[in-house]
């Protein structure tokens, strides 16, 4: 068998309590094998520590205990220059323009050749060709988005870690970005591990939807997307197997997603 590119093993991450409180535990054992080129989606209650686990595969947290190893080399809380990470929110910076957005990631890197040409051509990629010149605040969130997709591949990383990065866009624009990641996944066969809260997205772009239970989080269990690509999403939604999945995935995470409530009631309520 190959060897995973991405392994986590017995993956716990505690924060310190506040106010004399005990310490929070976001994750806890977590096991998880991520191949090479596959398209991972990571779903599950809110606090259950989705977030946390791809600040760690990025090497901007270390673990409490466990470990994560990429490629076979053991991630120690050291940002990783192999891995291109978006955001739920933006990290444009607005007064550069759209182009200099682009080329900012080649000259942090120290990546070699024509900086204009190579973000001109992911510009054109995404779609964005002729606004070069525009900053941020003139582009609808949507433009935006694809500002940052081609941003994010235009230094080639190897694996893409994306927190809910559609979340904030009109359905129709959500749909329109789904499918152009799906499109740049599929032509760059990068490994991506996308965060969402969406059951029906996560089913629509990914091999394989990992549910993760309510807090402290952990593997509940996994499930592999049998669905043929490439894939629209506006139009799989719509196919039998697809139904079939949600309601099989839906059934393990709705326990979790009202254990979750249940937890977060009890808090409130003291």
């Amino acid at each position: 068998m190959t060897q995973p590119l991405i392994s986590l093993r017995g993956l716990t991450r505690r924060f310190p309590g506040s106010k004399g409180k005990p310490p929070f535990t976001a994750v806890q054992g977590i096991d998880l094998d991520i191949e090479e080129g596959s398209f991972v989606a990571v779903v599950g209650p809110s606090g259950c520590g989705k977030s946390t686990i791809l600040n760690m595969i990025a090497g901007l947290d270390a673990p409490s205990e466990g470990t994560i190893t990429v490629a076979g080399e053991k991630v120690a809380g050291q940002l990783r220059s192999d891995v291109g990470y978006l955001f739920q929110k933006d990290a444009l910076l607005p007064w550069k323009t759209v182009q200099a957005n682009v080329e900012m990631p080649l000259v942090f890197r120290n990546i070699g050749g024509d900086h204009n040409k190579i973000a001109r051509e992911w510009l054109a990629r995404v779609g964005l060709a002729g606004f070069e010149n525009n900053f941020p605040h003139q582009l609808s969130g949507g433009m935006r988005k694809r500002v940052a997709l081609a941003a994010t591949f235009v230094y080639g990383p190897r694996i893409l870690l994306m927190d809910e990065p559609f979340s904030a866009l009109d359905v129709q624009t959500r749909n329109m970005m789904e499918n152009e990641l799906l499109d740049l996944w599929q032509q760059n066969n990068k490994t991506v591990v996308f965060v969402t809260h969406d059951l029906e997205e996560a089913i629509a772009l990914a091999d394989h939807v990992v549910v993760l239970t309510a807090n402290p989080g952990t593997v509940k269990k996994q499930f592999r997307v049998a669905l043929d690509r490439p894939r629209n999403v506006n139009d799989i939604r719509f196919e039998d197997k697809f139904r079939e999945l949600h309601e099989e995935i839906w059934e393990a995470l709705r326990e979790e997603v009202a254990r979750s409530y249940a937890l977060q009631r009890a808090l409130v309520h003291g």
